[in-house]
């Protein structure tokens, strides 16, 4: 990482305080996902099924995010997508840390959203699971 860093010009890893924003950034945007699928996984009984509808979720949820086109140049549709989008705050966030150069004032709004995220995918899916061995 810090070699890429230097390589890439991106200097702002090097701050202490920028590091700890990335590593919470980065357990929250996994505990997000990682719950995502568990709600939407959680009565599938074939193993290749969530290996499929990751890839595809990837996809879909990743072009909305605004990392390869800004937000605001969507469709008024994909605009309403990438509001409940976890990869739109995953994406602000991590491009704050590194590009803008911001503190964790700025992401906070990231990682709240990507908290609750995760916290109420959990609770809607721990219910769920079926209850035999």
């Amino acid at each position: 990482m810090g070699i890429g860093s230097l390589l890439a010009g991106v200097s702002t890893i090097f701050n202490p305080l920028t590091a700890i924003g990335l590593v919470i950034m980065i357990v929250l945007t996994s505990m997000a996902f990682n719950t995502m699928m568990f709600l939407l996984m959680v009565r599938v009984e074939d193993p290749l099924v969530p290996r499929a509808m990751f890839g595809i979720l990837n996809t879909l949820l990743f072009f909305p995010s605004g990392s390869v086109y800004p937000i605001q140049a969507f469709p008024r549709w994909l605009q309403a997508i990438a509001v409940v989008d976890p990869f739109t705050f995953a994406v602000h966030g991590f491009k704050s840390l590194l590009l803008k150069e911001t503190g964790l004032i700025a992401v906070w709004q990231d990682m709240a959203y990507l908290s609750v995220f995760a916290i109420v995918a959990l609770a809607i899916a721990v219910p769920l699971f079926k209850r035999t061995l």
